[in-house]
């Protein structure tokens, strides 16, 4: 191993040798024993181990043992040491989480699935394994090993006539942060009864509670490779409604708007369900919405809008609001690759179902987004589309908009 002594020195300060960390030779925040003595930076080992080393990286000795032992003893002497030194601007590492313990999660699990113990009992149980969980990527992995996604769907499930509604809520709110299999989905999305639990969720008093049943449905939705059953729970009472007013919810809970377009999206992929959720609504509040969207989430909005102008209710719902072209018009080129395309596909749609709306497309300047478009590195399916808008659109733009462009010329551009 190559040693250098250059990134030891933090300003003008040595950090002492027993501080480092003998992979990275940086100061350890988190410092752990292997079974052969010797203590790393956990960060560090776990992924020295992770891409498929199987030896300690010191002595060379193979690892008989990858449990890590925290050096509580040394971690303390590395937080006393950058406090001795914060005039120098060292900071003081944190108290690291540590990580969940196999045994610890069963026996949580446990407690939170018997019905013979106390219920607050078994709401802190749950509450603690909603807190290892939030923590990292490692603990869900140690839950989800533990089988969680049975006790937990059980508990979810349970007889909602009952009193345990917090104890449900508190096991949604962990389910929905692991992927289920697809038997564990089909077993949800193929009981009514369990998907119209979930869409009564959708109005429950809190916003966490509603938010939480929309990312189960969700999950559910895309698990499930039945496009018949797919539409049998858009045809759930009210799940389109609730999953609309995610979309409108304040701002002040972003989590709503991410999970309701997720939620909306995956459902709009079966054709029969597009119209229920224009009957809810969705159009108007994607359009509101629209400038809010984080780009990943943005890109799934105008991917829904291209799916429900599919439709002729899709194309009236949208073409009744003001901003619809507009915004489709100003968001060519601006995102992303695929958000240009869904946007120009989506005005292809509605240019083709109305004069009206193409001259609202010229109006709002499309013809010089169309003809960077087309001359731009984006996909192939975008340009093919705004090739063919630009067809469409030939007949009503004004005469002088091009002919008299030092920019453009049509001809050499779109081969009509």
């Amino acid at each position: 191993m190559t040693m250098s002594l250059e990134p030891l020195d933090i300003g003008i300060v040595q950090v002492p040798y027993h501080f480092r960390c003998p992979i990275s030779l940086e100061l350890m925040r988190d410092p752990v024993t292997a079974c052969t003595g010797q203590t790393y930076d956990r960060a560090s080992i776990e992924s020295w181990v992770a891409t498929g080393n199987t030896t300690c990286p010191v002595t060379r000795v193979p690892l008989s043992d990858f449990t890590f032992i925290p050096n509580h003893t040394l971690r303390r002497l590395i937080q006393d040491w950058c406090v001795a030194n914060r005039s120098f601007g060292i900071e003081r590492i944190p108290t690291p989480k540590q990580p969940a313990d196999p045994a610890m999660v069963r026996s949580l699990l446990s407690q939170a699935a018997s019905e013979s113990v106390p219920l607050p009992s078994r709401l802190s149980a749950l509450r603690r394994l909603k807190g290892l969980a939030r923590d990292s990527d490692k603990n869900r992995s140690v839950i989800s090993a533990q089988n969680a996604r049975i006790v937990l769907l059980a508990i979810v499930f349970s007889d909602p006539g009952s009193d345990l509604y917090e104890l449900i809520h508190e096991s949604l709110a962990i389910l929905v942060m692991f992927q289920l299999s697809e038997a564990d989905c089909a077993s949800v999305a193929s009981d009514p009864d369990r998907i119209s639990f979930l869409s009564s969720l959708l109005f429950n008093d809190s916003i966490e509670v509603r938010v939480n049943a929309a990312a189960l449905i969700e999950i559910v939705v895309v698990g499930t490779r039945s496009t018949e059953i797919r539409s049998q729970i858009g045809n759930v009472d009210q799940l389109f409604e609730g999953i609309t007013e995610l979309l409108k919810y304040p701002f002040a809970y972003p989590r709503a708007l991410k999970v309701g377009i997720k939620a909306l999206f995956a459902l709009c992929l079966a054709k029969s369900n597009r119209q229920k959720a224009i009957s809810a609504g969705a159009a108007a509040a994607l359009i509101d919405r629209l400038a809010d969207f984080e780009k990943c989430d943005a890109e799934r909005a105008l991917a829904t809008i291209e799916l429900l102008c599919r439709i002729p209710s899709g194309i009236a719902a949208f073409a009744s609001h003001a901003l619809t072209v507009p915004l489709l018009v100003k968001i060519i080129l601006k995102i992303s690759d695929r958000a240009t395309e869904y946007a120009a596909g989506a005005l292809l749609s509605l240019c083709s179902a109305s004069e009206q709306l193409q001259r609202d497309a010229l109006t709002a300047g499309v013809l010089t987004q169309l003809l960077l478009l087309v001359q731009s590195d984006c996909t192939e399916r975008a340009k093919r589309k705004a090739q063919l808008l630009l067809k469409l659109l030939r007949e009503s733009w004004p005469e002088d908009s091009i002919g008299n462009s030092d920019d453009f010329g049509c001809s050499e551009v779109v081969p009509f």
